[in-house]
């Protein structure tokens, strides 16, 4: 397989690509002066639009919480996509063809998976198209009987294979596709004399990645004749594993980033049911346990990181049906849960209906009901335990605290825990203090020998044994020293604020020799001062590409947020022509308000220097303010020419 994908490759793709396009998708932007675009961050609520997008610079900054980045590491914040797959979609988007640092031709395997991924699609409009033949009858009913009607299979992509060993990999045949490419998508199977269609007469649901790609299907049995499974999935292929893909996640993914919620349901019409209801944050798997990979797609998405206030972080819904594969699924679920840092749930409907069916006999009012009316994950599970043994007895009741206890001794909120162990007493009708004791040795047993674990929710630090694999220890982030809101919002410091920024944003027009006397300016804000000499350092690069990134590497690492920050800002200029004086006539005004401090300075040190023993001191002070005058001088007749 071909490595990381060329730098010089990824610089011009990044320069190639309007980032005010690609953000345009997600957010609508207007004018914010001059090269500046804004409009309300995608990344947080808010109300008035903090978010700034530069296209010159091809970049992006919030103001309001502080997310920056290009145009890749937009798609990779947006679209929850790795860093090779955010250049990959932006290279496709411009036709480029990427190398790879393994090889010296493009990367066959992406090349594979841009073929897969439209065979798929074709596919799925194919299959579409047939939902409304004759032949698709049954599917149709099917969808009926569940309260689906033909907007919903719209909305949702639902199709129709027809019930043929050819049709469909005829048809991918007529768009082009070759058949090493239909094998390979999973769309056909190799027999033993010729490949054959792998989906015939089935009722066909796309299932996408987060970017919308379809990869696969999963495919529900139809006809009284079909001897396969109730429901055939698309096996592993280069672009389909099963343990990574969530149906409906390209539907949800908005509203869970943006409720900190997600609803896991165990199958397609659920998932429909839900987002008809309103429950737009509804995934389901595709033939497989939810595990860690499912984690993995999930956590960005609600911000599940370690170290975040317990108030901000997101919740996970469960649902399972109460039939004996509902609680082993149940089971694996919680087996899962120290994975995650917010909070888990478990929503199990009255009658044993899951919700498409809820949804079908009671409305979608009952399936709202269903997601409100949860119950944490912990509740459940020791309510699970307990139910097993027979507490009336004192035998059971035993039995029962041995069984419930290490579940709370897992709990790693230890007030949550606390009180929980009341619970649980109070639940076996047993003393508090007898509970606690078997929670204690339960975690004890857990924890020996096995180090500890940072506990995401409370900061503290809990053993490895109770908080699941992994064992690092995660502590919060360190708070940025340096920022434009730590700034005083004083007149002078304003303005050293906006020659900086000038400096930073149009060094061009500011001019190197301009840029150079402004090395010697001294600043009342200690942290512009910083980003200034990273400017003067680089003043050779002006102009080049990489301006910014040289002055991200230049200054220390908790001021690279200053130096985005004021690259972002929005200069109040309405024309270029404005941009180019502003940006010198602020830098000269600092320059000249440096110049001023320093003649002032110079005429103190005059007045008490003695005229008959200090004469040669004096002269020299002279010269000194002949120079300071001369300097202001030529900067007031640079700023009259410039404007």
């Amino acid at each position: 397989m071909a490595g990381r994908i060329a730098r010089n490759d990824i610089d011009e793709v990044r320069s190639r690509v309007n980032i005010a396009d690609v953000v345009g998708d997600y957010v609508t932007l207007k004018s914010a002066g001059v090269g500046s675009l804004k409009g309300l961050c995608p990344f947080h609520d808010e109300r008035s639009p903090s978010f700034h997008v530069r296209p010159q610079v091809g970049r992006y900054h919030c103001f309001g919480c502080g997310e920056d980045g290009d145009v890749f590491e937009f798609i990779i914040r947006q679209d929850h996509t790795t860093f090779q797959e955010a250049v990959e979609r932006m290279a496709a988007k411009i036709g480029f063809t990427l190398h790879y640092e393994e090889g010296d031709g493009p990367r066959t395997d992406y090349n594979q998976r841009a073929r897969l991924i439209a065979a798929n699609e074709a596919a799925q409009q194919f299959y579409v198209a047939q939902l409304t033949t004759a032949a698709a009858e049954p599917a149709r009913q099917f969808l009926g009987e569940r309260g689906f009607d033909p907007a919903a299979a719209q909305h949702f992509g639902v199709g129709f294979a027809p019930q043929s060993y050819d049709a469909t990999r005829e048809h991918l045949r007529s768009r082009g596709f070759s058949m090493d490419e239909i094998l390979a998508a999973g769309l056909a199977g190799q027999g033993d004399r010729s490949p054959y269609d792998r989906f015939r007469g089935r009722l066909m649901w796309p299932i996408r990645d987060v970017t919308g790609a379809t990869i696969g299907f999963g495919a529900r049995r139809l006809l009284d004749d079909d001897k396969g499974p109730k429901y055939l999935n698309t096996p592993e292929t280069p672009i389909y594993h099963k343990s990574q893909v969530l149906y409906g996640i390209d539907l949800a993914r908005r509203d869970i980033s943006k409720q900190k919620q997600v609803v896991i349901v165990e199958g397609y019409t659920d998932v429909m049911a839900c987002h008809l209801a309103g429950i737009t944050t509804a995934v389901a798997t595709c033939g497989t346990s939810f595990g860690v990979e499912h984690i993995k797609v999930l956590r960005p998405m609600l911000g599940d990181s370690a170290g975040r206030d317990l108030s901000q972080l997101g919740n996970i819904v469960f649902t399972f049906d109460p039939d004996e594969a509902g609680q082993r699924a149940a089971s694996r679920a919680f087996a899962e849960e120290s994975r995650f840092a917010s909070q888990t749930y478990v929503a199990v409907a009255p009658g044993g209906l899951d919700p498409c069916d809820l949804r079908l006999a009671r409305g979608d009012s009952a399936v709202t009901r269903l997601i409100e009316t949860k119950r944490p994950m912990f509740e459940f599970i020791i309510r699970r335990r307990l139910a097993t043994h027979d507490i009336e007895t004192a035998e059971g009741r035993v039995a029962g605290l041995r069984d419930a206890a290490p579940v709370v001794a897992g709990i790693r909120d230890r007030t949550l825990a606390t009180a929980y162990t009341r619970e649980t007493a109070k639940w076996l009708g047993m003393d508090i203090p007898e509970v606690r004791r078997a929670v204690e040795n339960a975690r004890q047993r857990a924890g020996s020998g096995s180090g500890g674990r940072h506990d995401d929710r409370t900061g503290g630090t809990v053993p490895v044994g109770q908080a699941g694999p992994g064992g690092e220890l995660v502590t919060p982030p360190e708070e940025p020293v340096a920022g434009l809101r730590l700034l005083p919002n004083d007149p002078i410091t304003r303005m050293e604020r906006d020659a900086v920024m000038a400096m930073v944003q149009q060094p061009g027009h500011v001019g190197a020799p301009l840029l150079g006397l402004a090395a010697a300016a001294t600043f009342s804000a200690p942290m512009l001062s910083v980003v200034r000499d990273a400017v003067v350092a680089n003043v050779d690069a002006v102009g080049a590409g990489d301006w910014l990134d040289r002055l991200l590497q230049d200054v220390p690492a908790p001021f690279r947020g200053l130096v985005q920050e004021l690259a972002l800002a929005p200069i109040p200029a309405r024309t270029d022509e404005d941009l180019a004086i502003y940006a010198r006539s602020i830098v000269v005004a600092l320059v000249e308000r440096d110049l001023l401090a320093r003649k002032a300075s110079l005429l103190g040190q005059l007045q008490r220097a003695d005229p008959h023993e200090q004469a040669d001191r004096r002269a020299e002070i002279q010269r000194q303010l002949v120079d300071i005058d001369a300097q202001r001088m030529r900067l007031r007749a640079d700023a009259e020419a410039a404007s």
